[in-house]
């Protein structure tokens, strides 16, 4: 049994960049999906508004590990050999882009109807009149809960360690079973989440209360 000492914290803590790294590329796959998501719920073909709520329904229906399970073994049932990085990578931004997608539908909805009325009225179509008028005002809206997303999606990060992605968890698991000093070593993986997240959950909280604020 090793002891536990700075090389292992170090180790630890070194985690931490890919833990970073999968989250900005998770949120930015699941921004570029989430906003085909989000166009496609309120468009005006009702197939594809159809298709769209049957992907949210898929992803928010079922659990992320599981999600993270078939995005790392289901490629080997067609011969593609997929890391477990490219894994976490796709799965999370698949969940992402639909959590994602339903925030900003329900931002885009929130705009005034006299918005869209205005915008109609102008002989505008859909595409102009979203990217014009609409979504401009919807983006405002979506700051808050965009970023409490991020929030619990760096949290869901975690969950990347059991298909063998070395992040943070990952990370103390590996030396938690060469040291075994669960408490000092789960505790500091705690911190580090926590120093991560809550300036995030905090300027989410402000910026929802701005929101508030100026709605009065």
């Amino acid at each position: 049994m090793r002891e536990l000492g700075p090389n292992e914290i170090l180790f630890i803590l070194a985690a931490v960049r890919w833990t970073l790294l999968l989250s900005v590329v998770a949120f930015i796959g699941g921004a570029i999906g989430g906003a085909l998501v989000a166009l496609a719920r309120t468009s005006e073909f009702k197939w594809l508004r159809l298709l769209a709520n049957g992907y949210i329904k898929l992803f928010q229906g079922t659990p992320l590990l599981m999600q993270l399970f078939l995005a790392f073994f289901v490629p080997g049932l067609f011969g593609w050999s997929v890391d477990p990085w490219m894994a976490a990578a796709i799965g999370l931004s698949l969940h992402a882009s639909a959590f994602l997608g339903e925030i900003w539908r329900g931002a885009i909805e929130v705009v005034p109807r006299g918005q869209w009325e205005a915008a109609t009225s102008l002989g505008l179509r859909y595409g102009p009149k979203m990217a014009l008028v609409i979504v401009p005002q919807a983006v405002r809206i979506a700051i808050p809960p965009t970023i409490g997303f991020l929030v619990q999606l760096i949290k869901g990060t975690s969950l990347a360690s059991i298909i063998g992605f070395v992040e943070l968890t990952r990370a103390a698991q590996v030396i938690n079973n060469a040291t075994f000093r669960p408490f000092t070593i789960f505790a500091l993986v705690a911190v580090v989440y926590y120093v991560i997240c809550r300036p995030l959950s905090a300027y989410s909280k402000r910026m929802e209360q701005k929101l508030l604020v100026a709605a009065r």
